[in-house]
C-alpha cells in the first residue's frame, strides 16, 4: 500500500511540493476536527462537576465553549480549502500531461507497435486506467498518509491523559493494518485481470461497432457480438469475484477497529468508576471512541483502490517505454528531395514483402509505381515517410538516410494523400487547418478553391465550421477526398504520395480530384500509387512491382514496347476503362 503511494508521489514529482503542503494542511485540518469534541468535553465535565457540587459552573462557559467551537470549525474550512486547492487538480494536470506525452510517444513509435499492441489495450490506458489515476490518486494519498497522521496524533494526545489507552488502540491498530494488508495484496493480484479484461471489453466494443455493417447486411450477429457478451460477462464476473475475495478482510478491519472503540469505553468506565479518571477526561476518551478510528476505517476503500492504481501506474509505464522509431533523429534540413532505396528488404512480422530493392527518385519528378494488390507498392511509400524501418538495406532522403531524421523533421517535407481518408470528428476547417496549424482563413479557403471543394463546402448548412461525422462519415467519399487534398495543399511540402487516391471514385468527382491534383502536385516530386493509364502514362518513370521486387522500370513508351507484367497490366486497364454495355 505505501510502495503505491510511492509510485503515485513520483508519478506527480513535479507538483511534489504542492503535496506535501497539502498534507500539512489535511493534518491541521484533522486537529480542528477533533479540536470541538475536546472542547465539548470540558464543557460538560464542567456542567457534571456543578451539577455535583465540586465546582461551580463558569459564567461564561457557553460563550467560550460556543466561540471555540465555532473557530475550529472556521478554521477546518480554511485548511480544507487550501487543501483542495493544493492538492485536488493535481491529479487532473499530471494525467493531461501523460495523455500528451502518449500521444506523443504513440506518433513516434513504428506502426508495427500497433500491430503488436491492440487498440483496446492502448484506449484502456489513456482513459480508464488514467482517468482511475487522476480521479483517485490525490485522495489516496490523503486518505492513506493522513489517516495514519491523524491516529498518531490523536493516540499521542490521549496517551498524555492515560497511557495504558496505548495498548486497546495498538491492537486494533494492529489487526486492521493486517486485514488492509490483505486487501492490498487481493486488489494487486486481481488488478491486472480487471485491467486485462477491460482491455478485451474495450477491443470487442470497438471490433462490433466497426463491424456494425457488416452485421447488417448479412442479417446476423455472428462472432463479433458473441465476442463482445463474452467480454462483458467476463469483467462482471471477475468485478464479483473480487468483491467476494475484499468482503472478508473488510469485515476483520472495521471488526478490529470497533471492538478497540469498545475496549477504550470500557477502560475508561473502569477507571472513572475506580476515580482514577477525572470526569472530564472521561467524557473525553467516551466521544473520542466514536472518532478515533474514523481516519483509518476509511483506509479499506483506498486500499481496494491502490491495487487498481499500482496496476494502472504500472501499464502506463509500459506504454511509455515504447521504442521511439527516431530515438537518435536529429532535425535536418535536406539538400534536395532525391529519394534513394539501396538494396532495401522490409517485413511485417515472419512475412517478407519486398525483396532487395533499389532505385531513386530526382527531385521534382513523377515516379509511378503499378503491380498487383499485395506486391508492396505501398509499403515502399510508407517506407519513405518511416512509418517503418527497414529489416535491411538503406533510404535516402535529400542525400541523407531517413534513419538521421526525427519522424517531424521528416514528415515536414511529405504530404500524403491516402485512399482511405480519415478526417477528425472536427469543423471541415480545422480538418483543412491540420495541414498547416497557422494557416489563416484566407489560406485555408484558397486550399479548398485550388482543391474543388470550396463550393460543396459553402453549399453545407455552416460552410467551414460544420462539423463532420468520425472518420468523415456525413460526407461522400470524393468530398472526403477533396478535402484531404485541400489539407495537402495547405501543407505545401515539397513531396507528395499518393496512394490510389482516385481508386474508389465516381467519373463525376474523379475529374474534380484530378484538377485537385494538378493543383497540388505543381512543382513538386510525386511519387503515386496508381491503376489510371492518365497518371501512368504522364509519368517521368515507372517502377512495376511484382512480389516485392522491382520487375520493370522505365517510362510509359519504354515499358510498353518490352513483353512483361506492365504490357500486360495496360492491356487488361484499356479493356477495363474501354467496356461498353451492349
Amino acid at each position: 500500500m505505501f510502495h503505491t503511494i510511492k509510485r503515485i508521489i513520483k508519478w506527480s514529482v513535479d507538483y511534489k511540493y504542492r503535496l506535501y503542503l497539502g498534507v500539512v494542511l489535511s493534518f491541521f485540518e484533522s486537529i480542528m476536527t477533533v479540536a470541538p469534541i475536546m472542547v465539548t468535553a470540558w464543557a460538560l465535565g464542567k456542567v457534571l462537576e456543578s451539577y455535583w457540587g465540586r465546582s461551580s459552573l463558569p459564567e461564561n462557559i457557553v460563550l467560550l465553549s460556543t466561540g471555540a467551537i465555532i473557530v475550529f470549525i472556521f478554521l477546518r474550512f480554511l485548511f480544507s480549502y487550501g487543501k483542495a486547492v493544493l492538492q485536488e487538480s493535481i491529479g487532473y494536470e499530471v494525467a493531461a500531461r501523460q495523455r500528451f506525452r502518449l500521444g506523443d510517444i504513440l506518433k513516434r513509435v513504428p506502426l508495427g507497435y500497433f500491430a503488436k499492441n491492440s487498440v483496446g489495450d492502448i484506449l484502456a490506458g489513456i482513459t480508464s486506467e488514467l482517468s482511475a489515476l487522476e480521479l483517485q490518486s490525490m485522495k489516496m494519498v490523503d486518505a492513506v498518509l493522513n489517516g495514519y497522521i491523524q491516529l498518531l496524533a490523536v493516540i499521542v494526545c490521549l496517551a498524555f491523559f492515560s497511557p495504558a489507552i496505548i495498548i486497546i488502540v495498538a491492537v486494533g491498530i494492529l489487526i486492521s493494518t493486517a486485514a488492509l494488508k490483505g486487501i492490498s495484496i487481493h486488489s494487486e493480484r486481481t488488478a491486472s485481470k480487471t485491467n486485462q479484461a477491460t482491455e478485451e471489453m474495450s477491443s470487442a466494443a470497438i471490433e462490433y461497432i466497426r463491424g456494425l455493417p457488416i452485421v447488417k447486411s448479412f442479417g446476423q450477429e455472428g462472432v463479433s457480438i458473441d465476442n463482445f457478451r463474452n467480454a462483458c460477462r467476463k469483467l462482471k464476473d471477475i468485478h464479483i469475484k473480487i468483491e467476494k475475495g475484499f468482503v472478508p478482510y473488510n469485515c476483520v478491519h472495521l471488526f478490529a477497529l470497533r471492538l478497540a472503540s469498545i475496549g477504550v469505553v470500557l477502560f475508561c468506565t473502569w477507571q472513572n468508576y475506580n476515580s482514577r479518571m477525572d470526569t472530564t477526561v472521561f467524557l473525553m476518551f467516551v466521544l473520542f471512541s466514536f472518532v478515533i478510528f474514523r481516519s483509518v476505517e476509511n483506509i479499506n476503500d483506498a486500499a481496494h483502490v491502490l491495487g487498481i492504481v499500482d496496476a494502472a501506474i504500472e501499464h502506463l509505464n509500459e506504454l511509455e517505454q515504447a521504442d521511439y522509431i527516431d530515438e537518435n533523429g536529429k532535425d535536418i534540413s535536406p539538400e534536395n528531395y532525391d529519394i534513394e532505396f539501396r538494396d532495401v528488404s522490409f517485413g511485417y512480422n515472419q512475412r517478407t514483402v519486398l525483396h532487395d530493392i533499389s532505385f531513386s527518385i530526382p527531385q521534382y519528378t513523377t515516379t509511378a509505381i503499378v503491380g498487383a494488390s499485395g506486391s508492396g507498392k505501398s509499403t515502399i511509400c510508407n517506407l519513405i515517410a518511416r512509418f517503418y524501418d527497414v529489416n535491411k538495406g538503406d533510404i535516402y532522403f535529400g542525400n541523407h538516410d531517413v534513419r538521421e531524421y526525427k519522424c517531424d523533421s521528416l514528415l515536414k517535407n511529405i504530404s500524403m494523400v491516402f485512399q482511405n481518408v480519415y478526417l477528425f470528428r472536427d469543423t471541415i476547417k480545422n480538418n483543412i487547418q491540420f495541414g498547416m496549424a497557422n494557416a489563416s482563413d484566407e489560406q485555408i479557403i484558397e486550399a479548398a478553391k485550388a482543391a474543388r471543394c470550396h463550393d460543396f463546402i459553402m453549399a453545407l448548412p455552416e460552410g467551414y465550421e460544420t462539423i463532420v461525422g468520425e472518420g468523415g462519415s456525413s460526407l461522400s467519399g470524393g468530398e472526403k477526398q477533396r478535402i484531404s487534398i485541400a489539407r495537402a495543399i495547405l501543407k505545401n511540402a515539397p513531396v507528395i504520395i499518393l496512394d490510389e487516391a482516385t481508386a474508389s471514385i465516381d467519373p463525376e468527382n474523379e475529374y474534380l480530384i484530378q484538377e485537385a491534383i494538378s493543383a497540388l502536385t505543381k512543382d513538386k516530386t510525386i511519387i503515386t500509387i496508381a491503376h489510371r493509364l492518365a497518371t501512368i502514362e504522364s509519368a517521368d518513370q515507372i517502377l512495376v512491382v511484382d512480389n516485392g521486387a522491382i520487375v520493370q522500370k522505365g517510362t510509359h513508351q519504354q515499358l510498353f514496347e518490352q513483353e512483361g507484367i506492365y504490357k500486360e497490366f495496360i492491356e487488361i486497364r484499356e479493356k477495363a476503362e474501354g467496356w461498353r454495355i451492349a
